[in-house]
């Protein structure tokens, strides 16, 4: 029975979204038969699949994408270690949430353009400007959720696994960082979020290949398919990074906790 409810639900989801895309789409191609601007100011979506065919057959998209990839891979991985880390220490130790803390939320709050001009007067236009962006966009929102999550955890699941026999130490890695990660996931996925668009505008600004790269090629020569185009693989990225991966870690906690009600509360 909860199988077959599941599966209504899951049908009706694909359903709706299928009619909504494909009210999109024919607004998209009535706009572009109106000739309500120029054709290479506002294509049609037959041109702009066009342009996805010919990215992905001579590979300028799939060699785009595994650069993009490589470069957000290493840089979110970065800042979900400092993040988390600072964030834990954050919510340990008063002399850190007094210091680093009050840093990290003001940091946090600063448009990642910000740090493009220090990553070009220190590291030059490479790689390694590219990461730190990446890094700085991302690091202080993972920080504060981190520490937002922990410092939210209910009394009650503290004061039990003081009851229990957990005491400092393990009780902070038994009880405390258990029952913060719901809150942890969400600082992530927000995280991921962040690097994604440092990542963007980091790529925009250097010369050097990737998505971003391809957006700025495809404005310099007035090719506003591609630039569509590559806007639509960025996005499908985004939709199956959220999906499958933030999606099904979701899932698992809201199971493990119990809070999984597909098909009832939505």
């Amino acid at each position: 029975m909860k199988k077959q409810s599941e599966m209504n639900f899951m049908k009706t989801r694909f359903i709706r979204q299928i009619i909504f895309y494909g009210i999109l789409l024919a607004i998209w191609e009535g706009l572009a038969l109106a000739k309500v601007w120029p054709e290479y100011i506002f294509p049609s979506p037959l041109d702009v699949l066009r342009s996805l065919a010919e990215g992905f057959k001579d590979s300028t998209f799939l060699v785009a994408i595994v650069i993009s990839l490589r470069r957000i891979a290493v840089g979110y991985g970065i800042s979900v270690i400092l993040g988390g880390l600072m964030g834990l220490a954050i919510s340990r130790f008063s002399i850190v949430k007094d210091t680093v803390g009050n840093l990290s939320l003001g940091l946090q709050t600063l448009p990642s353009i910000c740090w493009l001009p220090l990553a070009l007067l220190w590291f030059g236009i490479n790689e390694k400007a590219i990461y730190f962006v990446v890094i700085m966009g991302a690091t202080f929102s993972i920080t504060m959720a981190t520490h937002a999550g922990v410092r939210n955890v209910q009394p009650i699941f503290i004061k039990a696994g003081r009851n229990m026999g957990a005491r400092r130490m393990t009780l902070f890695r038994e009880v405390i960082i258990p029952a913060a990660m719901p809150s942890i996931l969400s600082g992530l996925k927000q995280g991921w979020s962040f690097a994604w668009r440092s990542l963007m505008a980091g790529e925009l600004l250097f010369v050097n290949l990737g998505l971003g790269h391809l957006l700025m090629m495809g404005r310099e020569l007035n090719d506003m398919s591609r630039v569509i185009a590559v806007m639509i693989v960025i996005a499908v990225i985004s939709i199956l990074t959220d999906k499958f991966i933030f999606g099904a870690a979701e899932s698992h906690l809201q199971r493990k906790w119990g809070l999984d009600c597909t098909g009832i509360c939505h």
